[in-house]
């Protein structure tokens, strides 16, 4: 029915079928087919880890970074993309580091909710592909987005980003249309209920994210 390639993206792997954030996920994501791996990552107390959440970076049994980056550098993953969520400041030269050693930075989209995170990330490197991530009502209050459709459309307009992350439910036609104009990638998150995908499949986005790749089929 949809002629065009939307990337089947798995939130923290794939969170409806293992916990998220978790080389378990990742390879229930890889059994059921994506085309890239989405997964969080904090600092704590020195290191990186993958947690989407404070209380979640103090977990004892946390997947570091490099472990993370370890098994998905296997050849297993070779043909699937990395989004890494960086939640927020301070992280961006440990983490380009780690993804420059693995060989991954190339298929890795970093993205965030913070924009100086990603403005960072460009300094230290300016290949590397950046998205900025707009969540609900209550995440752009907190990020003091007053007008965030007009504020990351400029930005996509000057490639300050590479691509919007967006809420699903903030997504419409010409969102898309004005998005794809300015030559940037539109990525919906997070969606868990088959008649959202496909409604977004029939808008043409470029990726959809969901804790259940299955759904795709």
């Amino acid at each position: 029915m949809y002629s065009y390639d939307c990337q089947r993206i798995g939130h923290g792997g794939a969170s409806s079928l293992a916990p998220a954030n978790t080389l378990n996920s990742f390879d229930a994501a890889l059994s059921v087919g994506v085309d890239m791996i989405e997964f969080d990552v904090r600092a704590r107390r020195g290191r990186l880890v993958l947690a989407h959440t404070v209380l979640h970076a103090r977990a004892r049994r946390n997947v570091s970074l490099d472990g993370a980056l370890a098994h998905l550098s296997s050849s297993r993953f070779s043909e699937v993309e990395l989004n890494v969520d960086l939640k927020h400041r301070g992280c961006e030269p440990q983490l380009l580091k780690a993804l420059r050693n693995w060989g991954l930075l190339e298929r890795t989209l970093i993205s965030s909710q913070v924009p100086e995170v990603l403005d960072r990330v460009r300094e230290l490197d300016g290949h590397a592909r950046v998205g900025i991530s707009v969540g609900g009502r209550t995440a752009r209050t907190i990020r003091r987005w007053r007008d965030w459709r007009t504020q990351v459309l400029d930005g996509l307009a000057c490639s300050r980003w590479d691509a919007l992350m967006a809420h699903h439910r903030l997504i419409d036609d010409a969102l898309l249309e004005e998005v794809s104009a300015r030559r940037a990638l539109l990525y919906a998150w997070t969606v868990n209920e088959p008649i959202a995908i496909e409604r977004l499949l029939g808008l043409g986005v470029h990726g959809i994210t969901t804790g259940d790749p299955r759904l795709f089929s």
